[in-house]
């Protein structure tokens, strides 16, 4: 099966969080009268699952470290229910990159953003049974409903900034890969990366024990501090 790198996500035009990398995305024509859900941004690496278990982070030629351990254990045994054809876009929050995530915080270390069939990104309400399928969890949804710039600007400052990253937002029907960037957004809390801050590999830690029972149910009887 093709291994896809997974999408850049533009920053909505108030996002406080841009980097000198960073783009904002150009346009929000393409939320106009669209249903969309906003969910939580949790901060760690973008993972890819496949049928055939193998996964990878948001870049093909990443190598594997130890942050990745539980992830490859997880795509090993959910394998075989995942669709054919489909791929898993997940976030490994194994280990802390800027925010720390302490004991019971976490559902699981392994969570679920979207699916997609070949290019085709699939519709939420169709991801999120998957999800329940799979026992993955996904991040706490903030707002479900029209598209609504105000609101999410609203959402922007109720946010706990010393532990939620920020937020994304995308269209809940289904979408095309080539759509990502017209159709996905997100906010990031304001200094959430420093431009002079080392590479997180270098500094990471275990993020704590996820709550139990967790996500994926097997997990929870063997699961184990995670030792460098």
């Amino acid at each position: 099966m093709e291994r896809k790198k997974y999408p850049r996500t533009y920053h909505l035009p108030f996002s406080l969080g841009l980097q000198s990398d960073d783009k904002k995305i150009e346009t929000l024509d393409f939320f106009k009268d669209q249903e969309v859900v906003v969910s939580l941004k949790m901060d760690g690496e973008n993972t890819s699952v496949y049928p055939d278990g193998f996964s990878h982070a948001r870049s093909l030629d990443s190598k594997f470290n130890w942050t990745q351990s539980i992830v490859r254990q997880i795509a090993s045994t959910i394998c075989y229910q995942i669709p054919e054809g489909h791929r898993l876009c997940c976030e490994n929050l194994t280990a802390k990159h800027s925010i720390f995530y302490p004991d019971g915080y976490l559902e699981g270390y392994l969570y679920l953003l979207s699916i997609w069939k070949g290019d085709t990104c699939l519709d939420w309400d169709s991801t999120v049974k998957l999800a329940n399928e799979l026992d993955l969890p996904m991040p706490k949804v903030l707002y479900r409903g029209s598209f609504d710039l105000k609101k999410l600007e609203e959402l922007s400052k109720q946010l706990d900034v010393s532990i939620e990253e920020g937020f994304v937002t995308r269209v809940t029907r289904s979408f095309k890969y080539e759509e990502f960037s017209k159709c996905v957004t997100k906010f990031v809390r304001k200094g959430h990366v420093q431009d002079n801050a080392d590479h997180w590999l270098k500094t990471a830690v275990p993020n704590g024990q996820p709550m139990q029972p967790c996500k994926p149910a097997f997990l929870s009887k063997n699961i184990k501090k995670i030792k460098m």
